[in-house]
C-alpha cells in the first residue's frame, strides 16, 4: 500500500496453506505459534482435518477400534486456534503475482490473499498397468475413506491379494491376517523391503514371516478377472520364466508407492526436481518467492549422499512443516543439511528399523565396508533374550558410518543410536567405544550397536 511516495507495509500477516495432512496441519500450528495475530487459512480437499495416515493399517486390523480416532486435530481445535479451515474445498488456481488463491467449496468460489503460501498437496497412489484395474474391490491405502472401504469389504471376503512388499504392503498384510483373511503378496522385485533393507537383512525378515502368508517375489499382476464388476481372480507373470498363473482373490490392494502431486506448484513456476518432487531449500522455500512446500510433494537432499530424495516419511514431513510454518509467519528456522531417513515398522511380530541409504543405492559412488552382528538382547546366561541383527555401512577411507539396519529386539532404539552417530559424523572406531548401559535383565555388557562396529573396524584394519 502506498500514500503518495511513502510506502506503508501491510501490518497483517496472511498465511494460506493448501492441504491439511500432517504437513499442512502442523505448518498451520507453527505459523500460529510464531505469530499469534496472523490470519491463517487452510484449504483441504478431503472431508477430514489432520489425521494419521500411518495409523490406517492398525485401524484396518481393529487394533485401533474407531477409525475416526486417527484424527489428531479436530475442526474444533482449528477453530479454537483461530485457524480458518475449509474442508471439502478444491484449490483451482494460484495467482502468484497478485498473491491470491482461488478455491471452490460446495459450488461457491473463495478467494484468499496471502503474504506467504505453503503448498502441502501430498502424493497420489501409483497405479501399475494392470488390465481391468478399474473395477470394484481394488483399493489403495491413503485415506480414512480407503480404510473404511477395505473394512467393509473384509466382512464378506476370504482372500486378498496385495501388490507390493514394502513397508505398507507388509503392514497391511499383517492387518488383514488379524482379520482371518488369506493373503497373497505379489512383489515385482526379487525380494521384499528393497527400499529399506539390504538383501541379507531382508532375508532375515522373510524367514520370520508366517508360512501361511504367500509371498511371490519377481512377479507382477497383469490382469484382473471380474464378474458383475467384482474381482474373482488375478493373473500373474513370473518375471524370470514368463509363466502365467492365477490367484483366487476377493479384493486387491495396491501398495505400489506414490507420485508427488505437483500440479499447482508447476502452474506457478516452482522448480521440480529429478525425482518429480518440488525442490525446497533449508527453509522449505520453493523457487517462487514467498511460496513454501512441505511433504510428499517435495524433494530434499540425503544427509549422507547429498543426492535428492522424495520425502515420504511422516517424521520428515513434520520437521518440514515446523520449518515452513515458522518461516511463513516471520520466524527463522532451518532444516538440517539433509535428511537421515530414519524409519521403523513392525509386522507379524517382527520389528525392523533403518537409517541412511542401503548398499545398492551407494555402492557405485562410495567404497563401502559392511558388517553384520547377530546376537541377543540379553546376556546368554539370562533367560528371555530376544534375537537382534544389526548391519552397518561404513566408508572405507574415512571410517564414517553411512547407514545402519536392524531386525529384532528394540530395533528402532538401536537405529536411533546410529542416527545420532551419522548426524554427529562419528567414525566407526569412535562408535565401537560407546559405553552402553548394562544390567543382566535389561541389556548385555556389550550391546549389539558396539559389537557390529567391532566387526567392521577389524575389516577396515585388514584393508590397510
Amino acid at each position: 500500500m502506498t500514500l503518495g511516495s511513502l510506502e506503508i507495509l501491510d501490518p497483517e500477516n496472511r498465511v494460506v496453506i493448501i492441504g491439511c495432512g500432517a504437513g499442512g496441519g502442523t505448518a498451520a500450528q507453527f505459523a500460529r505459534k510464531t505469530d499469534r495475530k496472523a490470519t491463517i487459512t487452510v484449504f483441504e480437499k478431503g472431508k477430514y482435518p489432520q489425521y494419521s495416515k500411518c495409523g490406517l493399517p492398525y485401524a484396518i486390523s481393529g487394533y485401533i477400534p474407531e477409525i475416526n480416532d486417527l484424527v489428531e486435530f479436530s475442526e474444533e481445535w482449528f477453530k479454537k486456534a483461530n485457524i480458518d479451515l475449509y474442508l471439502n474445498t478444491i484449490v483451482e488456481k494460484i495467482d502468484f503475482k497478485k498473491k491470491i488463491v482461488y478455491a471452490k467449496k460446495d459450488g461457491k468460489s473463495i478467494e484468499k490473499s496471502y503474504n506467504s503460501l505453503i503448498i502441502c498437496t501430498g502424493a497420489k497412489p501409483f497405479i501399475p498397468p494392470i488390465e481391468n484395474i478399474n473395477v470394484d474391490s481394488v483399493f489403495v491405502v491413503r485415506t480414512i475413506d480407503d480404510a473404511k472401504k477395505i473394512l467393509s469389504k473384509i466382512k464378506n471376503s476370504k482372500n486378498a491379494t496385495i501388490v507390493g512388499a514394502g513397508l505398507i504392503g507388509l503392514e497391511i498384510a499383517d492387518s488383514l491376517r488379524k482379520r482371518d483373511i488369506n493373503i497373497t503378496i505379489v512383489e515385482a522385485l526379487p525380494r521384499i523391503l528393497a527400499n529399506n533393507l539390504d538383501g541379507d537383512m531382508a532375508e532375515i525378515v522373510a524367514n520370520q514371516i508366517p508360512n501361511e502368508i504367500k509371498i511371490l517375489t519377481n512377479h507382477v499382476v497383469t490382469k484382473v478377472e471380474e464378474s458383475n464388476d467384482k474381482i474373482k481372480k488375478v493373473f500373474l507373470r513370473d518375471n524370470t520364466s514368463g509363466e502365467i498363473k492365477s490367484v483366487d482373490t476377493d479384493f486387491l490392494i495396491l501398495a505400489t508407492g506414490t507420485k508427488p502431486e505437483t500440479y499447482l506448484a508447476k502452474s506457478i513456476g516452482c522448480k521440480i526436481g529429478k525425482t518429480g518432487g518440488i525442490i525446497v531449500n533449508k527453509k522449505c522455500e520453493t523457487s517462487v518467492k514467498d511460496v513454501y512446500s512441505v511433504g510428499d510433494c517435495t524433494e530434499y537432499v540425503d544427509f549422507v549422499t547429498a543426492k535428492p530424495n522424495l520425502v515420504g516419511l511422516g517424521s520428515i514431513v513434520v520437521k518440514q512443516a515446523i520449518t515452513s510454518g515458522t518461516n511463513a509467519s516471520g520466524g527463522n528456522y532451518e532444516l538440517l543439511k539433509g535428511f537421515l531417513n530414519t524409519s521403523t515398522s513392525e509386522f507379524f511380530g517382527i520389528e525392523i528399523a533403518a537409517v541412511g541409504p542401503t548398499l545398492n543405492t551407494i555402492e557405485n559412488d562410495f567404497s563401502v565396508v559392511t558388517g553384520r552382528f547377530n546376537g541377543s538382547s540379553l546376556p546368554a546366561y539370562f533367560p528371555g533374550g530376544r534375537p537382534i541383527s544389526i548391519k552397518i555401512l561404513v566408508d572405507q577411507y574415512t571410517g564414517m558410518i553411512m547407514g545402519a539396519q536392524a531386525v529384532g529386539s528394540n530395533a528402532a532404539q538401536r537405529i536411533n543410536t546410529f542416527a545420532c552417530a551419522i548426524l554427529g559424523e562419528l567414525d566407526v572406531k569412535t562408535m565401537r567405544r560407546l559405553e552402553t548401559a548394562y544390567a543382566p535383565p535389561i541389556a548385555p555388557t556389550l550391546d549389539a550397536v558396539t559389537l557390529v562396529c567391532d566387526i567392521v573396524t577389524m575389516k577396515l584394519s585388514r584393508k590397510k
